[in-house]
Formats: C-alpha cells, structure tokens, sequence
C-alpha cells in the first residue's frame, strides 16, 4: 500500500465571499493495492480532496466563528466520505487562521447587514403605520389634512384610492390564526370513520348557515354524502 503526506496553506473563501480564511492543513493519504485506480498523482487528488471539502465547510461559516469553523472543517476531513469505494483514502487536520483586514472586512459586512436589517424593520413598521392610518376612515382625514393641509381638496380622491384598503394584521391575530390551524389539525386527526365526518360535515353547515357565510356553507354542504352513513363504522 502507497501512503504519503500532503501540506495545504492556502486562503479559502468564508460564507461571505470577498472575506477569506487563511487554512493550514496536514493531511495523508494511502493507495490501497486493490480497487479501482486512478494514474493522476496521489498527493494532487489528495490536496484537491482536502481543499474541496474544506471550501464546502467554509462556506457556511464566517470568519467572525473561527471556532466553529476551524471544528466544521476538521470533521470534514478527518474522515474519507466512502473509503470501501475509493481506493485512494484522504484524511487531514486543519487549523485557521484570519488575517487582520479580513477580519475589519467582515466586521464592516456585519455591521452593514445589521444596520439593514433595522432600516428594513424601520420600513416595514412605517408601512404598517400608514396602512392602518389610510385603511381607518376617521384616522385617514385627520392624518392628510395634518400631513398635507395644502391639499385638503384632494381627500376625496384619497378615500377612492384607497377604497377596500384592509387594516395590518396585528400580532395577535396570527397568534390566534396558529392555534385555530392546530386544532383543526387535531379534529382531522380525530375524525377516523366516514360517520364522524358526516356528523362533523353537518355541524359545520348548520354553522356557516347561522354565520350567513353563504360561500363556505355551499362549500361545506358539497362535501356531504348523498345518503347518511351507518354509525357501526365507528370504533369501539
């Protein structure tokens, strides 16, 4: 069996692009004598192994987790993916490093993507703000006339504009849209016999029809049999 030793100290990618980390790899690699052969030379594919595996670990990490980074790609290259298959077997250990101006680069980059996620928070509650104020009939006056007195003769036109223009959803509202979604989950899960589906089926257009929810009650009544099950379907 051939073996050998291979050396990397290269700059590799981070998960940010132009920010780089700087690896020192010691790896090995051994030719078995039997399985398929490959006549390129051992030590290149086995620096190109490492490499590669390396740069996929890189890439979702940034130079700010050092740590976690450096134990990514450890894990990636201490073991060969499929050594039954592959004759030739490639393992390593790394340490990274970062260079200053990679590390101010990826400071700044940080700092950016954090300043915009608040100006797109800051939009976004802006937004909603002018949605609920155009979207309320008695707040919408008050708020043009207040923003634009010049112009209080186009607030006819405003309310055209905005005509059908629904409130924000709040907080709430999703919260109670998530536990109406569970416990529908919960009632399919428990209706296990056509019986229980007719019974359900009938409460529920009995429902929307006392609602007026002439839409969804027609839905409702569709799914009904055309005759009415036998309840020995049901379990004991």
């Amino acid at each position: 069996m051939a073996a050998g030793a291979v050396e990397l100290d290269e700059r590799l990618p981070s998960r940010v692009p132009s920010v780089f980390f700087t690896v020192c790899i010691d790896g090995s690699w051994q030719l078995a004598e039997t399985g398929p052969r490959d006549r390129r030379d051992p030590a290149v594919l086995a620096r190109h192994r490492l490499r590669e595996r390396t740069r996929r670990a890189l890439t979702r990490h940034t130079v700010l987790e050092l740590g976690a980074a450096q134990d990514a790609v450890n894990l990636a290259i201490a073991y060969p993916p499929d050594p039954v298959h592959d004759a030739l077997t490639v393992r390593g250990t790394a340490s990274l490093t970062v260079t200053g101006p990679d590390l101010a680069l990826a400071e700044e980059h940080l700092r950016r993507e954090q300043q915009g996620d608040l100006d797109r928070g800051d939009e976004h509650r802006r937004l909603v703000f002018r949605q609920r104020i155009l979207a309320d009939p008695d707040l919408r006056p008050v708020w043009w006339i207040d923003r634009y007195p010049e112009r209080i003769n186009d607030l006819n036109q405003l309310n055209t504009a905005v005509q059908g223009l629904k409130p924000p959803r709040s907080l709430e509202h999703h919260a109670l849209r998530d536990e109406i979604v569970r416990f529908i989950d919960q009632l399919l899960m428990d209706i296990r016999t056509p019986h229980q589906r007719e019974i359900f089926l009938r409460a529920l257009t009995q429902t929307l029809q006392a609602l007026g929810s002439t839409e969804l009650h027609q839905t409702a009544a569709a799914w009904l049999p055309t005759t009415r099950t036998d309840s020995g379907d049901d379990p004991a």
